[in-house]
């Protein structure tokens, strides 16, 4: 599975990572990215329902970090402080642009189909992937000038 942090104004890629398949991967693939993060002062997490866990939350809270992840409908992780900001609503928007560098790379790049076995040869497909989307979204928001 192919993980990614984007950065929410410009959907660029901040960092990228693979594991193998699993739902609990899938969540420690995303605490590990966070974990790499420099730690700025109100920095937010946009994630899906999937990541609406106590772990999650708690770890992204003791890094300073906000977390906008979507609210499932019971017993929910998040609380009316952060569910009750226009800031979580912003998020909520944004955060389904983390989707966009998957269609482009699996559409116009590489990783339509996996040619290489083991983690690191992927790894390597997944970052260069992921700069090569980096690259073409910056050549093409800058066209119009």
């Amino acid at each position: 599975m192919g993980h990614v942090l984007t950065e929410n104004r410009s959907a660029m890629i901040v960092d990228a990572t693979v594991t193998t398949a699993g739902t609990s991967k899938e969540w420690d693939a995303g605490l590990a990215l966070i974990n790499k993060q420099s730690k700025r002062p109100c920095q937010t997490v946009g994630a899906d329902k999937g990541d609406d866990t106590k772990r999650f939350v708690e770890v992204c809270r003791a890094h300073g970090m906000t977390p906008h992840v979507a609210a499932k409908a019971s017993r929910s992780s998040i609380d009316g402080r952060t569910t009750g900001t226009a800031g979580y609503e912003v998020s909520q928007r944004i955060r389904k642009r983390v989707e966009e560098p998957f269609g482009w790379m699996k559409k116009v790049s590489t990783l339509r189909k996996t040619l290489d076995r083991g983690l690191e040869k992927n790894l390597s497909m997944m970052l260069m992937n992921s700069e090569a989307f980096n690259v073409t979204r910056m050549v093409n928001s800058t066209s119009h000038w």
